[in-house]
C-alpha cells in the first residue's frame, strides 16, 4: 500500500476519532450505537481499515453531526481517486479502464513513460494486448471482456499519429525479452516496436542490461504533461497529481533515460531480442 494512501487513511481516522470524542461517546458506545463490533471502530480510527461511504454517513449521524457526512465522504473519494485497486477498476472488465486511458490521453500533449517488464500499451499489437488482458483477468480473477478491451487499446493508439503530440518512452531490455507470451506474439510485437521507433512523434529509448543504472527499475509509470502520474503495481494504480509527486517521477524518468540508448543502438537491441526468439 502506498505511503500517501496510508497517510490519507490515518488522517480520515483521526477525523473520525475527533468527531466521536466531541460527541462524548466511547469506542464501545459508538460500536453499540452503530451495531458494529468494537474492533471496527478501532481499525477505522487507526487507519487499519478503509471506511465505505455508508460507514461515514452512519458515523456522522451517530455523533449527532449529520452535516459532517459530506466532509468525510469527500476525504474518502479523494483518497480513493489516488489509490485505485485493480479489483475495483476491473470489476466490469478491462474495457472501462482503457476508456479512462483514452479520455486522459486526449487531454495530454507530452507523454513520458517507463516500463521495466512489458511493452507500453500505446505501442502494443492487438495480439500482444490480447494476451496481456487474458493474463491479467486470470490473475486478478476479473470478468473477461478481452476483445472489447483490445479494440479500446488499439483505438487509443490513433493519437500516435497526431503531429501535435510527443511520446517519449524508456523500456528496460527485459521488456523485449520477457517470454510471457508465445514467441510468434513477441516477434510481431518487436517488429511493430521497430517500426514505431521511426515515427517523428515517438522517441523510444531502451536501457540495455549492460547499462549502469542511476536508479533500480521497480515498476512502470506514465507522466501526462506535468499534471498527472499514473503508477502501476501488482494490486493497484496510483493516480498522483500533486506537483511534488509529479516532479519526483519526472526526475526518475530523467535518470532512466540517461541510461537508455536510442536510434540504431535501440534498433540493434530490438533485432537481438527478435533473433533470440528463433531458439525459443
Amino acid at each position: 500500500m502506498s505511503t500517501d494512501f496510508q497517510q490519507a487513511r490515518l488522517a480520515l481516522g483521526a477525523r473520525l476519532r475527533e468527531l466521536r470524542t466531541e460527541s462524548k461517546l466511547t469506542g464501545r458506545q459508538m460500536a453499540q450505537t452503530l451495531g458494529w463490533v468494537h474492533s471496527k471502530i478501532s481499525k477505522l480510527e487507526n487507519g487499519k481499515q478503509t471506511a465505505t461511504a455508508e460507514d461515514l454517513t452512519a458515523w456522522a449521524r451517530a455523533c449527532g453531526r449529520p452535516e459532517a457526512a459530506g466532509e468525510l465522504v469527500t476525504l474518502l473519494r479523494t483518497m480513493e481517486s489516488r489509490y485505485r485497486t485493480w479489483r475495483r477498476q476491473l470489476a466490469a472488465g478491462h474495457r472501462p479502464r482503457q476508456e479512462a486511458g483514452i479520455n486522459e490521453s486526449q487531454r495530454t500533449t507530452l507523454f513520458r513513460g517507463f516500463q521495466e517488464s512489458c511493452i507500453p500499451g500505446i505501442f502494443q499489437t492487438a495480439e500482444y494486448a490480447r494476451h496481456m488482458f487474458m493474463v491479467s483477468a486470470d490473475f486478478h480473477q476479473t470478468p473477461r471482456d478481452t476483445e472489447e478491451a483490445v479494440r479500446a487499446r488499439i483505438r487509443r493508439q490513433e493519437i500516435l499519429y497526431d503531429s501535435k503530440r510527443r511520446f517519449r518512452f524508456v523500456v528496460w531490455e527485459a521488456a523485449l525479452r520477457m517470454l510471457i507470451f508465445p514467441p510468434e506474439v513477441m516477434a510481431g510485437q518487436l517488429d511493430r516496436l521497430a517500426g514505431l521507433a521511426g515515427l517523428d512523434t515517438v522517441e523510444l529509448g531502451i536501457i540495455p542490461f549492460s547499462s549502469r543504472l542511476r536508479l533500480p527499475p521497480s515498476h512502470g509509470f506514465w507522466i501526462y504533461d506535468e499534471r498527472l502520474v499514473i503508477v502501476e503495481n501488482l494490486n493497484a494504480e496510483l493516480w498522483l497529481d500533486d506537483s511534488v509527486d509529479v516532479a519526483l517521477f519526472i526526475r526518475a524518468w530523467d535518470r532512466f533515460q540517461e541510461s537508455a540508448v536510442y536510434g540504431h543502438h535501440a534498433h540493434r537491441l530490438i533485432a537481438g531480442a527478435r533473433a533470440a526468439l528463433k531458439g525459443a
